[in-house]
Order: structure tokens, then C-alpha cells, then sequence
């Protein structure tokens, strides 16, 4: 027997499951290659915990890794966290496909090694669980999620003690302690283990409690508002969300209220992608809405769409939602102590808005981590705002991540607010752009492996480009924690590309002043070939 089989047939011998002991004997009667796809190495734990497909074997999401990596992240919290096991760890899932089960893993892998686990009895927004790690005081949490994945994959993220995702070097440390874990006999205590608390739904009311603090002009009436929760966990406290906050309910998108972790009404659950919120647009054109607001399945991120001059309605870019929250947050609040935060990929135009305004902007890497990350290393800062591209926005002090409650909660509010003085959201752009100058963005992705991406882009940093697209280019930098590769085309025009940490795909970056970067993107794109 080769290892790969003698690895799966334990593998085997230790899974909990039967529809993957079913999956994995199938696979050891099969071709070699597809055990060898799921038995050659190991789902890596990295700065966004993991993700990927559920299915049998070490390179899939299942119970067993995740007994690995709990008993990982448990050890790696004792080692370095002085209260650990009173502290404890907060545990939140999703509505995906074993996602409860993961999520009851992690608190038993928790109670057997001795450290309280505070496990969600439901289904929570990210947000949520995130918003309660520092108000339980807990040396960790996890949510089990995949985010805006396909259908098919699950998740699973770890927030430190601040209430922020991890960054390296801390993935690294404890992907140390995961790889010192056989993940075939990890020790779980009971079900009803002592140590294991289920919480109440006083947890999530103290994050409703928080959530009106998004508003900055809480005496403008509320607009007829859009959404849709597109088949994740955030529908409910959404709508709760609106109530406390005293803005009228949202017309949903009753086909993609409710949770299901099949998403059955769109292939790719991201609000980015095309089609994605179409059923949104169509609703909010039949009940006239002023703004239609979409959360991915977690509910961390947001999605927006405006009416157009000619009756339609058009989605709006991660950057268009960051500049029009940013204008709110900078024209309503005071003090030479505050702090916006972007990142590297994102629009340079927040730094203007902030420069105009007596604000400090800081750009950091790409993840909202590093916004969190940039948070915590400025305390004598107020930090007011922070965005990516990605429809990730963070519109209060905490959770120290992406948050699509509250943000959607503002968006609304910034609705509200133009129709109040007689203008639409479309003006607020223009006006914005009118101030500042008319940022156009692009992106586009070239696909290829990872190692191949990887090497394209290192190709193009020792031997960058002299023009693109007839433009000199006039700066080159390199950002190297980001993978990142800059180049600016005089002071109206940037470029950047850099390798996906996650899909296999190299992305590039487009951002004009007056001058659309599309077609400078195509050219840069074949240079990567």
C-alpha cells in the first residue's frame, strides 16, 4: 500500500462522518490522482484561517481538520495568552453545510483541553461574533464561515482577544502548533461538557444595542430602502438591525431571505459579481426604493445599487460605497484625532478626503486585517472609518473588522440624508467627484496557478514596464508583505498588480483622474504572459 493510501486508510479509520467515510472509500477504490488531490499535504492555516471545499482528507474542510486546527489554535492560546483557559474562546457558525458540527468540534476540542468555550447556540452574522469577542472578554474567537465562497466550501476564522483576524506572524505560530496535532486522534470532551456554555440571545441583543451608534444624523427620517440578504445568516438581524436604529424596514428580497446554504438563487454568493444582485435591483425598482443594500452570506460586507437618470439601476463599486460613507463619517464628526484607513488596492481618493478634511489617513495591505492591524498601532487615534475595495467597511470602533450591518445602517442613513436636502445618491457622487476630482477604477484578472502567478508578477517587478499604453511611467514601488507591484503613470494615473492569496488568478488594478485606466490594464495584463 502506497503512503497516500495508508494515509487515507486512517484517515478513514478515524472520521466521525459517514457521508465522508462513504466519500473517502470511494475514493480509495478510484484513481490515484483524485487521492492523491486530498491526501498530499494539508488544508494550510493562514491569515484567514482556512477555507475550501468540504469533503474527505486533509486538503478539504471536515470535521477532522478542524479538530486539528482547534486543538492547534487551543495549544497556541495556552502557550501565549497568560488567562487562556478562563478567558475562554467564542464560537460562531454559519448556515453552510457542517457548519454546526464545526463549530461543536471547536468547543469540545476547546473543553477537553481545558478552556471555556462559549458556543452560539444558532446561526450569527460574523459581525456579530466578531463585535462579542472583546465584550466577553475572550482570548479568541471563531467563526465558522466561508464567507462569499461558492456553495460547495466552508471556513473557518480566528479572531485574537482584540477582536481582530490574525496577521503574521501569529498564522505562522500557530500553524506551528496545528502541524504537532495527528488529526486522527484529537481528544473532544462531551457534549454537555461543564466547560462548554451555550450563549443567549443576550449576545446578540448587546450587538443590536451597539448598532444605532452607526448613526451620525439620527433625526433624518429614514427612506424606502432595498435588500437582500442573499441567502446567508445576516436577514434577520438585519431587519432588527434597521428597527433599533429607527429606520423604516427594508423591502427583502423574500426569495433570498432566509438562510440556505445551497444559495439556490445565485451561483457565486458575492455581491461583487455579475448578476449577483439582480433579484435586489428588480425589487427595488418595483417598490421605488432610493438604494438597494445586499450583505454576502456573513453579512461582513456590503453591497449597494442606485437608480439611475433613466429609470434603471446600476451597482455601484466597492470604492463609490467607501468614497459616499467616507464623506458621511468626515462631514459629520470633528477632531484633528481621527483616523481613516484604506488600503493599498482600494482608491488613493479617501487620502484626499481625508487631507481636505484635517484627518489622518493611513494605506496598509491588502485584508481587512491590516486595517485592524493599523487600528491597534495608532491608539492615540481616533479611528472614525476604514474600507477596501473588496465591499469590506468598518463604520464604528468596533468589531476591529469588516462589519455589513452597520455599514448597510449607514448607507441607509446616507440615503436618507440626500433625499432630505433634495438630491439623490448619484448627486453625492458628483458632488464628491466635483471636489475632488472624478476617480475612475478598473480591475481585472488574469488567471493562471498560483506559482505561475507568482513568478509573472516577479518577472514584472525585476523588469517593469518603461511605458504602458503610450504613458510613461514615472514611479515604480513594491510592497512586499503585500505581494504588491505599483506603478504610477504621472499624478492622474496607477497601476497595480499583484498575485491572489486565495484564487488562482493574478488581479490587477486600475485608478485614473479623468482618465479611464481599463484599456492600460489590458496592456499590462499581457505583459504578464
Amino acid at each position: 500500500m502506497s503512503d497516500v493510501a495508508s494515509r487515507a486508510a486512517a484517515w478513514l479509520a478515524a472520521e466521525p462522518d459517514g457521508d465522508m467515510r462513504e466519500e473517502l472509500a470511494a475514493l480509495l477504490k478510484g484513481p490515484a490522482d483524485e487521492l492523491q488531490a486530498r491526501f498530499t499535504g494539508r488544508l494550510q492555516f493562514g491569515t484567514a484561517g482556512l477555507r475550501g471545499a468540504v469533503g474527505a482528507g486533509p486538503l478539504r474542510m471536515n470535521r477532522l481538520v478542524v479538530q486539528q486546527a482547534a486543538a492547534g489554535l487551543v495549544d497556541y492560546l495556552l502557550a501565549h495568552v497568560p488567562n487562556a483557559a478562563e478567558q475562554g474562546v467564542i464560537i460562531g457558525f454559519d448556515a453552510r453545510r457542517k457548519s454546526d458540527v464545526f463549530a461543536s468540534d471547536t468547543a469540545r476540542v476547546c473543553a477537553a483541553r481545558g478552556v471555556k468555550a462559549m458556543l452560539f447556540p444558532h446561526i450569527v452574522p460574523t459581525p456579530v461574533l466578531a463585535w462579542n469577542v472583546t465584550e466577553v472578554n475572550a482570548a479568541a474567537g471563531v467563526m465558522v464561515t466561508a464567507s462569499h465562497n461558492p456553495p460547495a466550501d466552508n471556513g473557518y476564522k480566528v479572531y485574537l482577544g482584540t477582536g481582530s483576524q490574525i496577521v503574521s506572524p501569529v498564522d505562522s505560530e500557530i500553524t506551528a502548533f496545528i502541524d504537532k496535532v495527528d488529526p486522527c486522534a484529537v481528544q473532544l470532551s462531551a457534549v454537555d461538557d461543564p466547560l462548554i456554555t451555550t450563549l443567549g440571545d443576550d449576545r446578540v441583543a448587546a450587538y443590536l444595542a451597539f448598532v444605532p451608534t452607526a448613526r451620525l444624523c439620527p433625526q433624518v427620517p429614514g427612506v424606502q430602502v432595498a435588500y437582500t440578504a442573499m441567502h446567508g445568516v445576516g436577514g434577520a438581524t438585519l431587519l432588527a438591525a434597521f428597527e433599533g436604529a429607527g429606520l423604516p424596514a427594508p423591502a427583502v428580497v423574500a426569495e433570498q431571505q432566509q438562510p440556505d446554504g445551497t444559495f439556490p438563487t445565485v451561483p457565486f454568493p458575492n455581491p461583487e459579481e455579475p448578476g449577483a444582485m439582480d433579484l435586489l435591483m428588480a425589487r427595488a425598482a418595483a417598490v421605488g426604493a432610493q438604494v438597494a443594500l445586499a450583505n454576502d452570506p456573513d453579512a461582513d460586507r456590503l453591497g449597494a445599487a442606485i437608480p439611475t437618470a433613466d429609470g434603471g439601476w446600476r451597482r455601484l463599486g466597492g470604492d463609490e460605497i467607501g468614497w459616499l460613507l467616507a464623506d458621511h463619517i468626515l462631514r459629520h464628526t470633528s477632531g484633528d484625532d481621527r483616523l481613516v484607513v484604506t488600503t493599498l488596492v482600494s482608491s488613493s481618493l479617501l487620502a484626499r478626503m481625508a487631507a481636505a478634511h484635517g484627518v489622518a489617513c493611513e494605506e496598509t495591505f491588502t485584508g481587512f486585517k491590516w486595517i485592524a492591524h493599523t487600528v491597534l498601532a495608532n491608539p492615540t487615534r481616533r479611528f472614525v472609518f476604514g474600507y477596501e475595495q473588496a465591499l469590506g467597511y468598518l463604520v464604528c470602533g468596533q468589531p476591529l473588522d469588516k462589519d455589513g450591518i452597520t455599514a448597510a445602517v449607514m448607507m441607509a442613513e446616507v440615503a436618507a440624508l440626500a433625499a432630505a436636502e433634495g438630491v439623490t445618491v448619484q448627486d453625492r457622487l458628483d458632488e464628491i467627484a466635483a471636489t475632488y476630482g472624478r476617480h475612475i477604477m478598473a480591475d481585472r484578472s488574469v488567471h493562471m496557478p498560483p506559482t505561475d502567478g507568482a513568478a509573472a508578477v516577479a518577472r514584472l517587478r525585476a523588469a517593469p514596464p518603461t511605458e504602458v499604453g503610450g504613458s510613461a511611467v514615472t514611479s515604480v514601488r513594491w510592497f512586499e508583505e503585500a505581494g504588491l507591484l505599483r506603478l504610477e503613470l504621472g499624478e492622474n494615473l496607477r497601476l497595480q498588480v499583484r498575485p491572489s492569496g486565495t484564487e488562482p488568478k493574478v488581479k490587477l488594478y486600475g485608478e485614473g483622474i479623468a482618465v479611464d485606466p481599463a484599456p492600460l490594464l489590458e496592456q499590462l495584463a499581457a505583459l504578464l504572459a
